[in-house]
C-alpha cells in the first residue's frame, strides 16, 4: 500500500469520524440533528430542504444535517447554500471575514495496487467509497446577488400540507391502512398501519408517523430496497429505524410540516450504532434520502417538470470547469 494512499486513507476516516463525532454530541445533549427548532428564535430561516440556490437542486444524505445545523448555529434567514465560484458566477460574492460549511460528496475510487492485483489475478478491481469535502456559504453570507436569491421562499400555505400528504399516499400505491393504537409497517406483507388522527394530540404528528412507516415500506425489494431483517432490539433494527426517522425529517422539510413530536424510543440503540461504526451516521442519511426521493417523487410537478435531483456533486462540477 502506497504511503500516499495510506495518507488518503486516514483523512477519510478523520472525515467520516468529525461527522461522527458531532451527531453523538448531539443525540447524547438530547438533541435530535434531523429535528431543528424551527419557529423559533434559534432558527430564522424557514423550514425547507437546503438546496443550492444557483441550481435548485436539493442537498442530500448527511448534507441535510449539516447545513440545518449550520443555519440553527449561525441563525442565517435562508436555506440556500452556492460555493465561492458559485457566488462570483452569479455576479456577487462572499462577504469579506465570512466562513464557510464543510459539506461532503461521495465517490469512489480504485487504488493502483488494486488495479495491479486485478490485472494479474483477472478478477475486477473494486473500488472504495470515499468522502470528499468542499466548502459552500449561505446565500446570507454573499452580497450583489441576484434579488431573486436572497429572498427567503414564501411558506407554504397551511391548508395545503395535509391533502398533499394523502394524495401522496395514494399515488405511492403502499398498502396504508388507517386504524388500532399503534403505529407500524409489516415487512413479510407489504403493509403500513398508522393509528387515526384523532389518535394524536398534535394531527400534524400524524403526518410524520405516517411518513416515517411509509419509510419503512420504501425498504422493500420492489422499491428502493433495504435489509428489513434486523429483529427488535438489534443493531440492523436501529440503523433501520434510523433511516426512517431522517427520512420522515427530510420529508417533512420538503412539504413543510413542523410536527411537534420527538421519536426519542431508540436514542440509547442509536448511539451504540455510532460509537461502533462511524460511517453508519453516512449511510443512514443517504438510505434515508433515498426513501425520502422515492415517495416525494410522487408528488404532483408544475406543468410536469422533473424534480431536481441532490446538489451534493453539482458545485464540484462547477468548481472544476471554472477553475
Amino acid at each position: 500500500m502506497s504511503r500516499h494512499y495510506a495518507r488518503a486513507g486516514a483523512d477519510r476516516s478523520s472525515l467520516y469520524d468529525d461527522i461522527t463525532s458531532k451527531i453523538i454530541a448531539e443525540l447524547e445533549a438530547g438533541r435530535f440533528p434531523w429535528v431543528q427548532p424551527w419557529g423559533t428564535a434559534a432558527a430564522q430561516a424557514p423550514l425547507a430542504m437546503p438546496a443550492n440556490a444557483a441550481t435548485g437542486r436539493a442537498y442530500s444524505g448527511i448534507n441535510v444535517l449539516i447545513l440545518w445545523g449550520a443555519v440553527v448555529e449561525q441563525g442565517f434567514p435562508i436555506q440556500g447554500w452556492l460555493t465561492f465560484r458559485q457566488a462570483l458566477l452569479l455576479g456577487g460574492h462572499v462577504r469579506k471575514g465570512e466562513h464557510g460549511t464543510t459539506v461532503v460528496y461521495a465517490d469512489r475510487f480504485i487504488p493502483d495496487d488494486e488495479k495491479h492485483r486485478a490485472r494479474e489475478t483477472g478478477e475486477a478491481a473494486q473500488a472504495i467509497p470515499f468522502l470528499k469535502r468542499f466548502i459552500v456559504f449561505n446565500v446570507a453570507q454573499c452580497e450583489n446577488l441576484p434579488d431573486d436569491l436572497a429572498a427567503a421562499p414564501p411558506a407554504p400555505e397551511p391548508g395545503l400540507i395535509e391533502p398533499t400528504v394523502e394524495a401522496l399516499i395514494k399515488a405511492t400505491g403502499i398498502d396504508f391502512r388507517i386504524g388500532g393504537s399503534s403505529a407500524y409497517y409489516v415487512p413479510a406483507q407489504d403493509y403500513v398501519r398508522v393509528p387515526p388522527p384523532q389518535a394524536y394530540f398534535e394531527t400534524i404528528d400524524w403526518h410524520r408517523t405516517a411518513l416515517h412507516e411509509l419509510g419503512h415500506a420504501t425498504g422493500h425489494a420492489s422499491r428502493v430496497g433495504r435489509d428489513l431483517g434486523g429483529a427488535f432490539g438489534t443493531k440492523r433494527y436501529a440503523f433501520e429505524e434510523l433511516v426512517a426517522e431522517m427520512n420522515a425529517a427530510f420529508c417533512c422539510a420538503s412539504l413543510g410540516i413542523v410536527p411537534t413530536a420527538r421519536h426519542a424510543d431508540y436514542l440509547a440503540s442509536w448511539l451504540e450504532v455510532l460509537r461502533e461504526d462511524n460511517r453508519a451516521i453516512v449511510r443512514a442519511a443517504s438510505q434515508a434520502s433515498k426513501a425520502a426521493d422515492w415517495l416525494l417523487a410522487f408528488l404532483p410537478q408544475p406543468d410536469g417538470a422533473a424534480r431536481a435531483g441532490p446538489a451534493d456533486v453539482d458545485e464540484a462540477e462547477i468548481d472544476r470547469r471554472a477553475a
